[in-house]
């Protein structure tokens, strides 16, 4: 307790070591997966060339959705490929199966060159059996794979912002039930929706159950690594549920009617489907044939002849953005999870984000959020170096009372505490406004580490995207640079081994930062250059 700054050494070690615990582990599933009997399990098709692709059209109007006109069973028809688009993404759908069978963002490129490809999330060449896919059980037993027909003649449309447009599939099953997918898409939005509508045209009551399974192609090379957790994701009544790939290679995984939506994840995009509370009974995730699927299973459905039952789902293909998750409600806002640190964090972000509406440049961004904070804890970190200083002077007579009653450890806490007194010093006053400060610092750090607004976000020279590490590596050893003139400027009351094998960790550091993203060490070398700037003036008044 009397030697302040060993604990401010060691508060700082254990700063390091948070990081790694807190942040840097594999992200793990909430709960152990629960195995379910395989007649539960949602059917997987085999394999089939991709569809090709058609003519894209692009239309003054959109197309509207029209009346079907049933097909008898068995009728074979050709394929026919559709395509929806506005200004943030291209989808493209197939009658085999209703289907989506490929999707790209508009807005996000593989890479920060204009020319990159689009960042596609359902990929032709990789989905080989599309994604959406219905199938049913006893009276809307029907294979995934199965023809529907559609009247629409148009091969795309293009909607503008307020326009929407329903695109609707029909699928007539051998005793006469009747499966109508619709599609809803609006232009000023990612997310669209689907409703799955069952009509009894037979003379029979029907029972059965349908499934919405959401595909995605897996194999090792798309694992998440310690930073950052890719696979499938739900919300649930006990919050935000990851499962690890790895696990489901033994057990799929059950959820019930506490969950609020289910889908797809990685570092930046996500896929979502949002059931309504009667359209699912349970959402199975399972791994089978490199294939990871999360299963949408309806309730049982009982109808007499003539009636009509819906189920309605909404669907979100996007970028993990924190405000147009929020836009989309159903707490799709809540797959961009910080962590601890959540509550500080995304408010940081939204800051971050209104900065930018007027510097149009993410490092600026930060630059300025991180003089701000500094400003806001300028006086708390005052106190704490002129604490640290204040203990340091007192250094030659605190060594001779731990001399003198070397022995006597109660008396020398007693004198020491005497002499803190006297002099107005609190041992502990260098380390708690320190403490204060570290959950925004590392909620800052959470922000810049996972936040899609850095992706390709250019900053000055060099830096053409701040998610990513500096070519480089100028920034990191300027970091360590600035990180050791702090540490030297720092009041110490250690003794000479102690300091020593305290320098060490501006090289630890630097280390740690060669490849973290260039926003991050730029957040953290600012900071340094701030903090060397209020320990000179610390200094000079002294």
């Amino acid at each position: 307790m009397e030697n302040k700054n060993t604990l401010f050494a060691v508060f700082l070690m254990m700063a390091v070591f948070s990081i790694y615990s807190l942040f840097f582990q594999p992200a793990k599933p909430a709960a152990p997966p629960v195995a379910t009997s395989e007649s539960q399990q949602a059917p997987l098709v085999e394999q089939v060339d991709a569809p090709s692709a058609v003519p894209t059209v692009t239309l003054e109007q959109p197309v509207t959705g029209t009346t079907i006109t049933p097909v008898p069973a068995g009728d074979v028809l050709p394929e026919k490929t559709f395509v929806v688009e506005n200004d943030f993404y291209r989808a493209e759908f197939s009658s085999i199966g209703a289907r989506l069978i490929s999707y790209q963002l508009k807005k996000y490129r593989t890479e920060a060159a204009l020319d990159a490809p689009l960042i596609s999330l359902v990929d032709p060449s990789l989905f080989v059996n599309g994604t959406l896919n219905t199938a049913g059980k006893e009276a809307f037993s029907f294979p995934l794979d199965a023809h529907y027909h559609t009247d629409a003649t148009e091969a795309s449309t293009l909607l503008q912002d307020g326009e929407n447009v329903s695109l609707s599939f029909t699928l007539v099953c051998s005793d006469g039930v009747k499966i109508i997918k619709n599609y809803t898409f609006y232009g000023d939005r990612y997310d669209f929706d689907l409703s799955l509508n069952v009509v009894n045209d037979s003379s029979r009551i029907v029972r059965g159950n349908l499934n919405l399974a959401l595909f995605h192609p897996w194999n090792e090379d798309e694992k998440g690594d310690r930073f950052t957790f890719v696979g499938p994701v739900t919300l649930s009544g006990e919050g935000l549920q990851t499962d690890d790939p790895k696990d489901l290679d033994t057990a799929l995984k059950q959820y019930g009617q506490d969950a609020t939506w289910s889908g797809f994840e990685n570092k930046y995009f996500i896929s979502v489907v949002v059931p309504e509370k009667a359209a699912f009974e349970k959402i199975l995730i399972e791994k089978s044939k490199a294939v990871i699927t999360n299963t949408f299973n309806s309730p049982e459905i009982s109808l007499n002849p003539g009636e009509t039952i819906g189920l309605n789902y909404k669907l979100y293909f996007g970028p993990r953005d924190l405000d147009v998750l929020k836009g989309v409600n159903h707490n799709l806002d809540q797959a961009i999870d910080f962590g601890f640190f959540s509550p500080i964090a995304k408010p940081l972000l939204h800051v971050l984000n209104f900065f930018y509406t007027f510097l149009g440049n993410y490092g600026f961004c930060i630059i300025l959020l991180t003089v701000i904070l500094k400003l806001l804890f300028w006086p708390l970190t005052q106190k704490s170096y002129a604490s640290m200083k204040a203990m340091q002077k007192l250094q030659p007579e605190m060594q001779k009372i731990r001399e003198k009653f070397k022995n006597d450890r109660e008396k020398m806490n007693l004198q020491l505490m005497e002499l803190y007194k006297t002099h107005r010093v609190n041992p502990m006053g260098g380390c708690l406004p320190m403490i204060v400060q570290i959950p925004v610092f590392f909620a800052l750090y959470k922000v810049l580490l996972d936040a899609i607004e850095l992706r390709q976000a250019p900053f000055i020279f060099w830096l053409t995207d701040l998610s990513l590490k500096d070519p480089y590596y100028v920034t990191p050893l300027v970091m360590g640079a600035t990180m050791f003139i702090q540490q030297k400027l720092t009041p110490s009351t250690m003794d000479p081994n102690q300091a020593k094998m305290f320098m060490i960790m501006p090289v630890v550091f630097t280390f740690l930062f060669l490849n973290f993203p260039s926003g991050l060490v730029i957040y953290w070398l600012v900071n340094n250059l701030l903090t060397i700037l209020q320990q000179y003036f610390i200094h000079k008044k002294a």
